[in-house]
This record gives structure tokens, C-alpha cells and sequence, in this order.
């Protein structure tokens, strides 16, 4: 493997497959050793350097749907694999209720999770992101508020 594609394979913008193809048509006899991407881009030496590279961007898209058919237009981007952040504070209660049901359903057969945010909010994550802490603060004030009217 040259010099040049050992760098882009570092980076991650070159695949490993693609680098070792010109060097397999001169060489037959030598095993193939399956290495992880991480091994792959691992430098040398004891430096831990990692390529910020390697990853696509992250998209967030907000939605507010103020129809139950929006709901498929929502599933389509979790199948994309982008985290939704819907907010439905502007339809009826009960298409709000459908909604919630069936990007419910949508969430759970792509491996994702679906937390309430806030009050009518709701985000919406594929399996690839993970989720950690909760807003318990907002949800008690919340239960408080209503329990005072």
C-alpha cells in the first residue's frame, strides 16, 4: 500500500477495499488478514489520534405536523436515520395521539427511541443515536402546574 493511500485510508476517504485492490493483482500468495475499521485507522506508536472524519454529519429535523398524514413524512426521515424532533402542539389532541402511536411503532421496529420532551414534544431517534439523562424537572413542574388549576 503507497504512502498516499495509507493517509487517505487514515482519514477515512478511501476505503480499505479500494487501496488493497492494485496491490492484490501482483500479490497471491499472502493470507488476508481481516482487520477492524478502527485497527485500520489506528496510527502507529502510542498516540491516540482519532479522525474526526470518519462520521457523516448529523441531521436533526423539527417537524410540526398538523395532520395524522404528516406522520409517514416523520417515519420516512427516521428510516433515513436522521433524530426528529416533532412538535405537536398544533394539531388535535387526538390525531396528536395517533401520531405519537404510530412513530411509536416506527421507533420500535427501527431499533430507535422516542422521549417526550416537553409538553406535546417528542424526539424521535434511530438506533444509531443514544439518548442518556432525562427531563424529570420540567415533567414535575408540569404535573405541579396542572394539579394547582
Amino acid at each position: 500500500m503507497s504512502v498516499v493511500n495509507k493517509f487517505l485510508n487514515y482519514l477515512g476517504l478511501q476505503d480499505e477495499e479500494a487501496a488493497a485492490e492494485p496491490e492484490k493483482m501482483g500479490v497471491e500468495d499472502e493470507p488476508e488478514v481481516e482487520t477492524s475499521a478502527f485497527e485500520s485507522r489506528k496510527p502507529s506508536g502510542k498516540s491516540n489520534v482519532v479522525s474526526i472524519h470518519s462520521q457523516k454529519s448529523t441531521r436533526v429535523v423539527l417537524v410540526e405536523p398538523r395532520t395524522y398524514d404528516e406522520a409517514q413524512e416523520i417515519a420516512d426521515h427516521l428510516k433515513s436515520r436522521r433524530s426528529v424532533i416533532v412538535n405537536l402542539q398544533r394539531i388535535r389532541r387526538e390525531q396528536a395521539l395517533r401520531v405519537v402511536d404510530f412513530l411509536s411503532g416506527t421507533v420500535y421496529a427501527l431499533g430507535g427511541h422516542i422521549s417526550k420532551v416537553g409538553p406535546n414534544i417528542f424526539l424521535c431517534t434511530p438506533d444509531s443515536v443514544e439518548i442518556s439523562g432525562t427531563i424529570s424537572e420540567m415533567m414535575a413542574e408540569e404535573t405541579e402546574y396542572h394539579r394547582m388549576r
